[in-house]
């Protein structure tokens, strides 16, 4: 390429700066360059805004848990079966599920027997009016205390004084449904389902500020078949699971139900909360990364 023509090229660039200068120059500074029409069309829509939830109290599904509840509380004695399933958290980070069977018999106003075979070790619990007893039966050992004269009052001595919590303690009490509305901020109805409990059952959601719950009852005997609930506290919202069969209304259990002698024959440890671990024992997951909740806020309520 000759010299001229390198020259040529050099000030045709030259040219072409001060042109686009010049445009630059003569247009004004409020106007912003105009931009192609493919990047208008790139632009994102604004969302509009959404509409806020509003929590209610929906009729059809508080008339659920009240036929639930009147039904219990006119029950002079029941026994059923809960299957209680709940996660935890694992170091892989998935829970591991483990699961605990609860057998229970009630007769009102002041016996009740709840044996519990489960993934860990075996326990039962007996209360007959003038007192309670947590019994271990791989141990061989019984905690015993005196008791308050009524179910629920034992209840609460229990969860009080030694940490006995039951999932269900909601279902045993004189007042089911002032145990299961407590605090109540929403409820709704879902629908109706066929697969839970071999029977047909309404479902429902139910919350409190502490928990998320839902719940299947029958649609004809207005029993509860099936509860999942997560925690507002746990920041992993590990689910716990129980399923309910095997329901007995109104049967007369035999006298010697509510008593074991192989518990009246066992060694006697306190009947206490269990204590942490020892000094400097740590715990295999730390509760920091998916913290498990308590099992319950407060202890049921007693009218």
């Amino acid at each position: 390429m000759t010299i001229s023509g390198n020259l040529g090229r050099m000030f045709a660039l030259v040219a072409g700066f001060a042109v686009a200068a010049m445009v630059g120059a003569q247009t004004p500074p409020a106007t912003a360059p105009a931009k192609p029409a493919a990047a208008k069309a790139a632009k994102p829509a604004k969302k509009p805004a959404q509409p806020e939830y509003k929590m209610v109290l929906e009729p059809r599904a508080m008339d659920l848990l009240k036929a639930l509840s009147t039904k219990l509380a006119a029950a002079k004695s029941m026994a059923f079966t809960a299957v209680v399933g709940y996660e935890y958290p694992s170091k892989l980070g998935p829970p591991i599920v483990y699961t605990t069977r609860y057998d229970v018999t009630m007769q009102r106003p002041d016996k009740l027997r709840i044996l519990i075979p489960g993934d860990g070790p075996a326990s039962e619990f007996y209360y007959d009016g003038k007192a309670m007893v947590a019994y271990d039966p791989a141990a061989n050992l019984a905690a015993v205390a005196d008791a308050p004269a009524t179910i629920d009052d034992a209840l609460k001595a229990a969860y009080n004084n030694a940490a006995i919590y039951f999932p269900f303690m909601d279902l045993l009490v004189t007042d089911p449904y002032a145990a299961l509305t407590d605090g109540a901020v929403l409820a709704f109805y879902v629908g109706p389902s066929g697969v839970v409990g071999g029977v047909k059952t309404d479902m429902l959601v139910w919350a409190n500020n502490d928990v998320f719950m839902q719940i299947w009852i029958g649609a004809d005997d207005k029993l509860p078949r099936r509860v999942r609930a997560i925690f507002r506290a746990d920041p992993a919202q590990l689910r716990h699971e129980m399923e309910l069969s095997n329901w007995q209304l109104n049967g007369v259990p035999p006298p010697d139900t509510f008593v074991s002698a192989k518990a009246q024959g066992a060694g006697r440890m306190e009947f206490a909360a269990p204590k942490g671990p020892p000094p400097g024992v740590k715990p295999i997951v730390k509760t920091t990364t998916a913290a498990q909740p308590k099992p319950a806020a407060t202890p049921p309520k007693a009218n």
